[in-house]
């Protein structure tokens, strides 16, 4: 072969490469903008994983900071504080039946962020009331921007979760859920690992 002949070689190499690399890089995430997680986690009396300090969905919520560099905001009502499983799970059935709103603590600016992960529980096939009143506030502030929904469940998956975000910010890009049980968290952080990966983390 020729020095010709290895130069062009060499060159559609070298192109190919680089295509493939490029393919790659066409992943939902925007690398370039900032990420901000949204989550609602319950501490306390949680079924199959007992009385819990830290909710199962900020371990979620953690593990995503980690492997993004994600900002965080909680929603925090006290509302809940120190209700046994089956008390809660009542008040939570008459607060969606009534399409009551909590209100949460404090509040945060989303014109800075590009990417929102938001997350909670599945309480009666959707995301807890307090969640719906951040929905409401911020109805007009995500749109444009990339929404990804997450849950965490002992059953119910992504339940009615990702079409309740539709519904409340109709202007933004709604990706994909993900969902893992809530007994698993501890210990299965590797599947949150494998979820990020895809989104091109």
């Amino acid at each position: 072969m020729n020095i010709k002949s290895i130069i062009t070689a060499t060159m559609a190499l070298l192109l190919s490469t680089a295509c493939s690399a490029g393919a790659k890089q066409e992943t939902v995430m925007n690398k370039d903008g900032k990420a901000l997680v949204v989550f609602f986690s319950h501490a306390g009396d949680n079924y199959a994983v007992g009385n819990i300090e830290v909710g199962n969905t900020k371990i979620v919520a953690d593990y995503i900071t980690e492997l993004t560099g994600a900002a965080q905001f909680e929603i925090v009502t006290h509302k809940y504080d120190g209700m046994a499983y089956t008390p809660l799970i009542n008040l939570a059935k008459e607060e969606a039946s009534k399409g009551e709103l909590p209100e949460y603590e404090g509040d945060v600016d989303l014109a800075k962020y590009d990417t929102v992960f938001i997350g909670g529980p599945v309480w009666w096939g959707t995301y807890p009331q307090v969640m719906f009143t951040f929905f409401k506030k911020h109805k007009d502030d995500l749109k444009g921007k990339t929404i990804i929904p997450f849950t965490t469940h002992e059953g119910s998956g992504l339940a009615n979760c990702v079409e309740d975000v539709k519904k409340a910010f109709p202007g933004a890009s709604v990706q994909k859920g993900f969902s893992i049980y809530g007994h698993e968290v501890r210990t299965e952080k590797k599947k949150v690992e494998k979820w990020i990966e895809g989104l091109g983390y």
